[in-house]
């Protein structure tokens, strides 16, 4: 049967609403993020200044230093800094008008399910980071400074440019930091039903040779970062398959009281 004018109107006025929330929900999210990079922008030298910490620490004393060959370098530098800080600033607001906008739409138990992966998507993004920062970065700029002495009788001396050791700090961070979300991605895929556990453990040896790979493209070409990323990638992927065995036995033994209290219910 045909829908008269009526009933179109009345199907599309939950999809407007949704997309005017949706618009709201963006907007906020923008304006935060607008904000912090206003604020970040004002301590943009502070906020570098931390960044470079592991380069300075890896010079003599008050030999290192930072060069740039464009007029406009260091602007766009701190700009890059500012927006890099502001995003993770903002972060909490932007996941917090996310899971508003989707949650409406779950149910109870899919709420429940969910807001583990909501939460430890940040701890383990800033755990990666904090990798990255504190262990990986000092022993690969130490091991790129290396390359520094004398070559066919010519001083070869590092004279990293501001520009691009940003980039390659951001490289380490991002790269550690979106690594470590491979549980969060592990588990939702079993959590959905798409792989098994027995999948995930039966194709054991071609997730050490992705993983590997993963570390290669990631992180800057020195086997030290590499290996650094490929182990704990490897370790959380063992963690992701413990996790995914309890939560089995978990739903079986839940599975066995639910057969056992409709027994019981039968028998009453």
């Amino acid at each position: 049967m045909a829908l008269g004018i009526k009933d179109i109107d009345e199907t599309q006025a939950p999809l407007l609403d949704h997309l005017v929330e949706l618009r709201t929900r963006l907007l906020r999210s923008v304006i935060a993020l607008a904000i912090a990079f206003g604020v970040c922008f004002y301590f943009a030298d502070e906020i570098f200044g931390i960044l470079v910490r592991p380069l300075t620490a890896s010079f003599p004393a008050g030999e290192g230093k930072l060069i740039f060959t464009q007029l406009y370098e260091v602007f766009f530098v701190e700009l890059k800094v500012a927006l890099f800080a502001a995003f993770f600033v903002s972060f909490p607001i932007i996941a917090n008008q996310m899971w508003a906008f989707i949650a409406p739409g779950l149910y109870a138990k899919e709420k429940k399910a969910f807001l583990p992966f909501l939460f430890a998507t940040p701890i383990l993004f800033t755990a990666g980071a904090a990798l990255a920062y504190f262990v990986v970065m000092p022993i690969a700029i130490r091991w790129f400074l290396g390359f520094e002495g004398t070559i066919g009788g010519l001083d070869v001396e590092a004279l990293p440019g501001a520009g691009n050791y940003l980039g390659l700090a951001m490289q380490f961070i991002l790269a550690f930091g979106i690594s470590f979300l491979l549980p969060v991605l592990l588990l939702l895929l079993n959590r959905a039903g798409i792989v098994s556990r027995a999948q995930f453990v039966k194709a054991r040896r071609y997730v050490i040779v992705g993983v590997v790979a993963v570390a290669a493209i990631m992180t800057p070409p020195d086997p030290g970062s590499q290996l650094i990323l490929a182990g704990p990638l490897y370790l959380l992927f063992e963690g992701s398959m413990l996790l995914m065995l309890f939560s089995e036995r978990k739903q079986r033994k839940g599975g066995q009281l639910n057969a056992a209290d409709e027994a019981e219910a039968e028998t009453l």
